[in-house]
Order: structure tokens, then C-alpha cells, then sequence
């Protein structure tokens, strides 16, 4: 059997922040842990799922003793804004009848959809939704990573492709994807397209070079675990 390790999980505390920051006594942990999952499941819901498809990669969530900060990451800021800020204010009243607590949230700009891999799976899950060609779609969507400043891409997919009697999986790589070096920034996501054929899933890695002292992420904190660092060499 293959033994597999999450990318983003393999380097949480070490290069990578955690995408929760807080902290509870036992007795509130795991009331909080599920919030945090509703938390997400609305927003994905919400704004990826349903018209205006704001392309929100990543949900951040920071908690403090009187509020609740939810962090968007989106290649759309603007529909998740909304008209004169009417998303984010009806965003912010549902997630409070939610939660019960007072909600801030905060939408940062993704400059570069090409270099997430959340935002490429779920692309291509779409064309394939459309009966596009699979193989195109994935040499179209490496090449194009690689030529926005990509060091690497992997996009695996496994399924029923093309509509196959019997399902099979399909392998795309360009350039080096360094999965067990810790000071490597791998962005790793999953999809899954449902055609009527069954459901395709769809796996990317992305290696966008090495993390350095300098590298500021936009969406670091004071909060603890808020901020990605670079490994010192000893």
C-alpha cells in the first residue's frame, strides 16, 4: 500500500500557518472544531457553489474571547464584496445567526489564480462537468501554471474518463514537485467533477520555490500559528 502524506499538513507549524487560530479549554474544543467546519461548509457553499462563484480558495479562521474573524482568500474579491459591500453585510448577519457571535470578515485578493491549486482543481472539475477534453484541459491548465511562475505542477485525475466502461487514472507533470522537502512550498488541493458518467476526481500540487525569511504572506497575524516562517538552516 502506498503511504501518502498531505502536503499542507506535513508542513503546518513548520512553514505553513494553520488555517485555525485559536485557542479553547477541553470542555469548548470540540463545539468550536465543528464550528469551524459549519463555518466553512456555508462559505464554500455559499460562494463557491451558488451564483456569483467568487472563487474562494482558502477560509482562515481566528478567534478571540469577543469575535470571530473569518479570513477569505478569492481570485474574485469583488463579488464577494458585493454592490457597495451588500455580500459582505449579508454575509457577515448569516454567519452571526451561525455562530451567535459577532463576525468580522476580512477578503484578501488572490494576484495569481494560476499558482492556486484549489482554484485549478475546481476549474478543472468544471470543464469537465462539460464533457471538455480531458487531455487538453490538462496540458492547457500545466502549461499554463508553468508560464505564470510555476517551478512545478502535478494534476493527477482518476475516474471514469471520457466516459470509460472501466475507470483509470491520468498523470500530468511539469517541472519538480519536492513533496518530502520541508522548505518547499507545495499547494496541494482535491476536487471532484460529477458527470453523468460518475464522479472524476481531480488532485493538483503546485511548487511555487522555497520559502524564504523575506516571504511575507498578506494574510499572516499576531494571533499564534498566524504566520508562515522560512526554516533556518543549523
Amino acid at each position: 500500500m502506498g503511504q501518502k502524506v498531505h502536503p499542507f499538513g506535513f508542513r503546518v507549524g513548520i512553514t505553513e500557518a494553520h488555517r485555525s487560530r485559536w485557542f479553547a479549554p477541553k470542555a469548548l474544543f470540540g463545539s468550536l472544531l465543528v464550528e469551524d467546519y459549519k463555518i466553512r461548509k456555508y462559505v464554500d457553499k455559499r460562494l463557491n457553489r451558488t451564483p456569483p462563484f467568487a472563487a474562494v480558495s482558502d477560509i482562515l479562521i481566528e478567534r478571540t474571547r469577543d469575535e470571530l474573524t473569518v479570513i477569505l482568500k478569492s481570485a474574485r474579491p469583488g463579488m464577494v464584496v458585493g454592490p457597495r459591500g451588500s455580500g459582505i453585510e449579508t454575509l457577515t448577519k448569516d454567519l452571526q445567526a451561525l455562530t451567535g457571535r459577532k463576525v468580522v470578515i476580512k477578503v484578501v485578493e488572490i494576484k495569481n489564480a494560476d499558482l492556486d491549486a484549489k482554484l485549478i482543481a475546481e476549474s478543472i472539475a468544471e470543464q469537465l462537468k462539460k464533457r471538455a477534453n480531458y487531455r487538453r484541459v490538462l496540458k492547457m491548465r500545466a502549461e499554463s501554471s508553468m508560464q505564470n511562475g510555476a517551478k512545478g505542477i502535478r494534476i493527477l485525475l482518476a475516474g471514469r474518463l471520457g466516459g470509460a466502461e472501466m475507470s483509470r487514472t491520468l498523470d500530468t507533470r511539469e517541472g519538480s514537485i519536492p513533496l518530502s522537502t520541508l522548505q518547499a512550498n507545495v499547494d496541494y488541493a482535491v476536487a471532484e467533477a460529477y458527470t453523468t458518467t460518475g464522479s472524476i476526481g481531480v488532485k493538483v500540487w503546485v511548487f511555487k520555490g522555497l520559502y524564504t525569511e523575506q516571504d511575507e504572506d498578506q494574510t499572516a497575524s499576531s494571533a499564534a500559528g498566524g504566520r508562515a516562517r522560512a526554516r533556518g538552516r543549523r
